[in-house]
């Protein structure tokens, strides 16, 4: 071939190119069609728990009717932003990750805070600051002997958690360095409290400033081992101080504790932790408000935490009217034992990973990560009969409902993710998100006793489904493309 000739063909081949490409630009296209996929969660078939299935579905906007009830995401509405999804990593929990073998510890933490492969991608934990009643023994990081006061906290120490909790931390944050972390405490140190005792009375005024400074240090010292704690909620349900450890907190000795003595003493030390309220039932979301209320307070506050073992889910919105500016946390729902696996699945994901953050809540927290198969360990007077998200026994590792409520969220909707509008049927519960990638997730509850065909419409395009009775469905997509404008 002559090099003249060469040259004339390769010059009409680049202009067939360069045509074909601009006409390509300038041409008005088809919308293509977006795939989704599919991850079913169904609690009566056990191939069938957070799996992915074969196939896609795919988004047409040739479909404009369909009489199949209709689920609508709209990006054009946005919520709160959300941080994660996740459990309480309790004392009792580390130590049974603790007595694994070193593979199957880093093999299960990997599938648990990892985000390939099989991992469920956890992103937010709640640790208790000393002993919860989930731990084999009660605990503070300032004992002493009966009689005995120091306000200085020159005892203080951190030693009780570093063997099991600190360590387990430590790996976890080897696998996901950005997991957030808050920090509940369940009692002040015994000698702080009005009847001496780690179970029940109240925290003395004139130590409003030494426990300040207990939190500081607690702060400071996790610090110190590499580990950042986001937030700490003033004490785990103030209600209740028939639990061992717990405390009574009344809304306005909480709300002076934090005017008098925490929020100063983190402004004075330059702490970011934020400071969250409450941390207990949905029953009584005036807690949370007559604190905000006080103006002095409210500069200090993040916002405010509850548990859902008496009032409604919806609760949480009225803080959220009373207060638009002060944000909200999900921070435990516990599970009894030996568990349900449909009715626990789908109340948790209805109520929790559904009303919850469709109530402004910007985590979902279960309770807790692991027990043993007789749900130990536990304090003497702790729950007895709290079901983890996994039974561990030795290297046996058994996955319970709340492993799987946790998951359907967990896996795509990534801390930073917006909540967006979504509106369906009531036998439709959902939820729908935005994440930081540009994919959207919805997460789909049938709440019925048959099986319901449906469909999901997302920028006037339609995609058609089904779930079967009490199985929860997670929805994912890229944006569907428009068509170019002529």
């Amino acid at each position: 071939m002559h090099d003249s000739f060469k040259q004339t063909l390769f010059g009409v081949l680049m202009g067939c190119a360069l045509v074909t490409q601009v006409m390509g630009q300038q041409t008005p296209a088809r919308s293509s069609a977006a795939s989704v996929s599919v991850w079913l969660t169904n609690p009566d078939d056990p191939a069938a728990l957070f799996v992915k299935q074969p196939g896609t579905l795919r988004f047409d906007a040739a479909i404009k009717s369909v009489s199949d009830p209709i689920i609508t995401v709209d990006k054009a509405q946005r919520f709160q932003s959300i941080d994660g999804f996740g459990y309480t990593l309790t004392g009792g929990s580390a130590l049974l990750l603790s007595r694994m073998g070193p593979s199957e510890r880093a093999a299960l933490l990997r599938e648990l805070f990892g985000t390939q492969g099989n991992s469920i991608g956890v992103s937010y934990l709640r640790v208790s600051i000393g002993a919860s009643d989930l731990d084999e023994r009660v605990f503070s990081y300032n004992d002493l002997p009966d009689g005995q006061t120091d306000p200085k906290l020159e005892r203080f120490s951190l030693d009780p958690d570093r063997q099991y909790l600190i360590t387990v931390l430590k790996q976890i944050l080897a696998i996901n360095p950005a997991i957030k972390i808050l920090g509940s405490p369940w009692s002040p140190p015994a000698w702080m409290k009005t009847n001496g005792s780690s179970k029940g009375g109240s925290l003395k005024p004139e130590f409003y400033d030494t426990y300040a400074q207990y939190f500081v240090k607690y702060i400071r010292g996790m610090q110190a081992e590499g580990i950042h704690i986001d937030a700490v909620t003033i004490q785990n349900e103030p209600l209740h101080p028939g639990n061992n450890p717990s405390l009574l907190m009344l809304p306005e000795e909480q709300g002076l504790f934090i005017k008098k003595s925490l929020g100063p003493a983190f402004r004075a030390a330059r702490i970011q932790t934020k400071i969250v309220l409450y941390d207990h039932n949905a029953d009584r979301p005036d807690y949370p408000i007559s604190i905000l209320n006080d103006p002095e307070v409210k500069p200090y506050v993040d916002g405010s935490a509850f548990h859902l073992y008496a009032g409604p889910i919806t609760a949480l919105s009225e803080v959220h009217k009373a207060h638009p500016d002060k944000n909200l946390y999900f921070t435990e729902q516990w599970t009894g034992a030996p568990g349900n696996l449909k009715g626990d699945l789908g109340w948790h994901v209805k109520n929790l990973i559904i009303g919850a953050t469709r109530n402004w809540s910007r985590t979902v927290l279960e309770w807790n990560l692991a027990a043993d198969p007789r749900q130990q360990p536990h304090t003497p007077g702790g729950c007895t009969q709290c079901l983890g998200a996994l039974t561990l026994d030795g290297n046996a590792v058994t996955r319970n409902s709340p492993y799987y409520v946790v998951a359907v969220a967990s896996k795509f909707v990534r801390p930073g993710s917006v909540r967006v509008g979504s509106e369906g049927p009531d036998s439709l519960p959902n939820v729908a998100f935005l994440t930081p990638d540009k994919r959207w997730v919805l997460i789909v509850y049938n709440d019925t006793k048959t099986a319901q065909s449906f469909a999901i419409r997302e920028n006037g395009a339609l995609a058609r489904t089904s779930l079967p009775a009490g199985a929860v469905g997670t929805y994912v997509w890229g944006a569907i493309r428009q068509k170019p404008s002529k």
